[in-house]
């Protein structure tokens, strides 16, 4: 006994077509008109479309940073992404200073041993020693082809520009992408305390810590450098004109690169929302910082033209009011720790949060939710508004990100052979976005009010189902590591 999807509208990167789809076991085995129902359990797509479940492919999943840990986790983290319509996530490993990557990858499987939806790993490198180096190629053998390397964060996570060039050879050598946060860190940590210093440290003065003038630098540097290394140059979370501008030229010229933005850069702005009086501007303090609706305009077209290839989210979520408590001491005494043990002995305290940056912008933990909202948010300011048609939205979402990740055609797509990972997503349905109805672990919601038409109503995984409206039925541990594949194509 399957389960057959019927009388809906397939959504494919290329087409939209009126079918059915059969699912057995955990993959599609028949796609067509009027298939047999006999002995299978129906869905009734009658007036909803059918798409391939969203991947997410820049997550930060419980990441310790700036004196905390994201709020999220492969637990509840997993299942506000489910609940948006998104199957698949990609984190990001963190390489301990002074460790391995293989120690990083150590700690993130741990971490998503409770995993609800299926999940892959970047590899962030942040103290690239000869040994690290001799390292990467064995990454490949654990179904990961992907490095990260931070031209921001200068004494934390910043490499400098021969230890970006070296990792871009290696990796090249071995079919495998470098992503760059590309800010230039050196800049930053000049205005940053100048800043400061002039008493300016109220959250808007992020974006001012932080000008659009270098994003635009770094990409132009990292993208000059894929050019020169041959190495494909994946660049993350895009805001501004000076970066578009410096990954056209790039691509132009015939380079390997791509790019992606994420959701909240098509909607936030610095005026509207990080401007906002008192402290409530932090909760929109994210690196890159949001920009101006310039910008929006911009990234609009560089989706449109091709110019970005993804949309993502750069989920990494902190509470806006968070306390301190006992947690601190007790993480420190347990080397790290772990919050879901934590919270299981005394729920009633949470751990620091965005307050951290109170009187001081420079300590705010960057980052916002938005793991749950992506998929909806862009349906309706996309899609509703003829800026993208609905296939193009799906090459954003689902298909883009499992080719240029080395997961086509298993996930991305809705084809036979591939993981059932399927969205009945209802064109129709209105919803108001809001913290009272979030499923993410977050005391705020930068889009709080945002009416949305288009969500889904009914989330399957490899053919089990997750979500039906807002029934939950996942799984701890039923979410798979997808290892994925060298050699994956520049688009």
């Amino acid at each position: 006994m399957g389960i057959l999807f019927k009388n809906g509208t397939v959504i494919t990167a290329s087409d939209m077509v009126k079918a059915d789809v059969l699912v057995e076991g955990e993959i599609i085995t028949h796609i067509g008109r009027d298939l047999n129902a006999t002995g299978h359990e129906v869905v009734d797509c009658s007036g909803k479309y059918l798409m391939p479940g969203g991947i997410d492919v820049h997550t930060h999943l419980d990441l310790p940073f700036g004196g905390t840990y994201s709020n999220d986790d492969f637990d509840v983290g997993h299942k506000a992404a489910a609940f948006g319509g998104t199957t698949m996530h990609i984190d990001f490993v963190i390489q301990p200073i002074g460790g391995s990557l293989h120690d990083g990858l150590a700690i993130w499987r741990k971490k998503a041993q409770p995993a609800q939806i299926d999940y892959g790993f970047h590899l962030a490198i942040t103290d690239l020693r000869d040994e690290v180096m001799d390292e990467i190629p064995s990454l490949v053998d654990e179904g990961i082809t992907t490095l990260k390397l931070f031209m921001a964060y200068k004494n934390v996570y910043q490499v400098n520009d021969t230890t970006l060039f070296k990792a871009m050879q290696k990796a090249a050598q071995n079919g495998m992408m470098v992503m760059v946060h590309a800010e230039n860190g050196d800049v930053e940590a000049e205005l940053t305390p100048a800043l400061v210093a002039a008493g300016k440290t109220d959250p808007k003065y992020h974006a001012q810590s932080r000008p659009p003038e270098i994003e635009g630098e770094a990409t132009n540097r990292a993208v000059v450098m894929s050019g020169l290394t041959g190495c494909p140059l994946y660049v993350v979370h895009m805001t501004c004109e000076q970066s578009i501008d410096a990954l056209r030229r790039g691509r132009a010229q015939g380079y390997p690169v791509m790019g992606e933005t994420c959701v909240q850069y098509f909607h936030l702005t610095v005026d509207d929302h990080l401007a906002q009086p008192g402290f409530a501007g932090s909760k929109f303090v994210c690196s890159p910082p949001i920009r101006s609706t310039h910008d929006h305009a911009v990234l609009w077209q560089a989706v449109r033209d091709g110019t970005l290839q993804v949309v993502s989210t750069d989920h990494c979520d902190f509470w806006y009011e968070g306390g301190v408590g006992p947690w601190k001491e007790w993480e420190q005494a347990h080397n790290g720790g772990d919050w879901a043990t934590f919270e299981a002995q005394d729920p009633s305290y949470r751990r620091p949060g965005k307050e951290l940056g109170k009187g001081n912008f420079a300590k705010i933990p960057n980052g916002m939710p938005g793991l749950e909202d992506r998929m909806m948010v862009i349906w309706t300011s996309g899609v509703n508004t003829g800026r993208i048609s609905p296939s193009r939205f799906v090459e954003l979402n689902c298909t883009n990100p499992a080719k240029i990740f080395g997961m086509y055609p298993r996930k991305g797509t809705i084809a036979i052979g591939s993981d059932a990972d399927l969205v009945v997503w209802d064109p129709n349905k209105e919803h108001t976005i809001s913290v009272e109805t979030h499923h993410m672990r977050c005391d705020y919601n930068v889009y709080e009010g945002m009416a949305v038409t288009g969500m889904p109503v009914q989330v399957y995984q490899r053919g089990n189902k997750l979500v039906d409206g807002d029934q939950w039925y996942g799984k701890n541990g039923a979410g798979k590591f997808v290892p994925r594949t060298p050699y994956a194509p520049v688009l």
